[in-house]
């Protein structure tokens, strides 16, 4: 579609702003509860964050339990599908549910009518279109964040992102420093040991909660959704207990257990490092686990420990910022981080019919969490029009 004005006459749309997994299921629930809707996507195409992933990015979380709304992920896609699969998934779920998607058009920023009902979305080419609920689904993989070390910008070798990074063909025999270990950092530098780069070394910071990705066929996303329903202690001590009987003793590679327990990770909105051989190569010391980064000085790097080495690339898998100011940071609907603080139906007092879904990640799948926001966000949506047509007739 070339432009923003909705086709249906069911009424006024509500307006989806991203076309990634969040934004596509709540247009698909929002029209199974009579509420047309309407996705603006930036990029040309939907699913455009899963485009720019490395290619051996799979999903730690199972195919059943990451669906979208009315639309099974295919058998053919495997137990944990992977980037390429789930860009099809995500094609075909667009169509068979026959959302109305814009692409090319980006969404600066959203303001308060001036009448003080309503909202009005300040988008690309002058387009200015009004609506009563907008949904704000731009996902936590928004702007790409490297830290300021000192010396960063003369650094001799090379720098970049591991949102750039998408396979290990050109580190063939190269030095490469991973920075970040997280899942992204996990998987890149495995991706690269198995690639056949030179040396491969892991800059942590902290030690990570390290969890086999299943343990004698159960998931563990099995093991998150219950971890959400537990006693604190009662988590600590059964991820201690998996970790003692299912993981090698890491700490004389430099990855102690981690001082604090599995709970306090969560409570903090992250997830443990999923296994999927990473624990293996730094056992064969395929994978060196090093200090964190500290600064850069010509083509050295200096790390926390008063190590200096000398990589050839930098490789940051140091996170993403939601970008969220510029759009909706004048509206005063961010804490001090830029994040939402109320997600699914929840909508502050100050903005109703403003929804924000796809900026938690927890334990329990990252997907199963925006199906099931998609579902509260429509129903909230559908009640308040239906309140507001009552009021209107009466």
């Amino acid at each position: 579609m070339s432009d923003i004005t909705p086709t249906t006459p069911d009424g006024p749309p509500a307006y989806v702003i991203g076309g990634g997994p969040a934004g596509l299921a709540t247009a698909a629930v929002l029209g199974a509860y009579g509420v047309p809707a309407v996705v603006v996507e930036r990029s040309g195409a939907v699913a455009a964050s899963w485009r720019r992933h490395y290619d051996r990015m799979t999903l730690h979380t199972t195919r059943r339990r990451s669906a979208l709304p009315g639309s099974p992920i295919p058998r053919s896609s495997g137990r944990w599908p992977g980037r390429d699969a789930m860009v099809r998934y995500l094609e075909q779920y667009a169509e068979e549910h026959r959302l109305e998607i814009v692409t090319g058009v980006e969404v600066s920023r959203v303001d308060r009518a001036p009448e003080g009902a309503g909202w009005i979305l300040r988008a690309t080419g002058g387009r200015e279109p009004r609506t009563d609920a907008v949904v704000v689904a731009t996902g936590l993989n928004h702007t790409p964040f490297v830290p300021a070390w000192p010396g960063r910008d003369d650094f001799c070798g090379e720098l970049l992102h591991a949102g750039h990074y998408r396979r290990p063909d050109r580190y063939r025999g190269r030095d490469v420093l991973v920075v970040g270990a997280g899942n992204t950092g996990a998987d890149v530098a495995l991706d690269l040991a198995q690639g056949g780069a030179g040396r491969v070394r892991l800059a942590v910071r902290t030690a990570p909660h390290i969890v086999r990705r299943s343990v004698l066929g159960i998931p563990a996303q099995s093991c998150g959704i219950l971890a959400r329903r537990l006693p604190r202690r009662a988590v600590d001590r059964a991820a201690r207990g998996l970790a003692r009987v299912c993981l090698p003793d890491l700490a004389p590679y430099g990855l102690p257990q981690p001082e604090t327990g599995m709970s306090a990770l969560l409570r903090a909105g992250a997830v443990p490092v999923v296994d999927t051989g990473i624990v293996r190569s730094i056992g064969r010391g395929r994978v060196e686990p090093v200090a964190a980064v500290e600064s850069f000085d010509g083509d050295k790097v200096r790390l926390a420990d008063g190590t200096d080495i000398a990589p050839d690339t930098v490789i940051a898998a140091t996170g993403y910022r939601r970008g969220l100011e510029d759009l909706v940071g004048h509206l005063e609907v961010l804490d001090e981080h830029g994040r939402p603080p109320l997600l699914g139906r929840r909508a502050r007092p100050a903005a109703p019919g403003l929804y924000f879904t796809g900026y938690t990640n927890p334990v329990s799948g990252m997907l199963r969490e925006i199906a099931a926001e998609s579902h509260r966000i429509a129903k909230a949506i559908a009640r308040e029009r239906a309140r507001a047509a009552a009021a209107g007739s009466g």
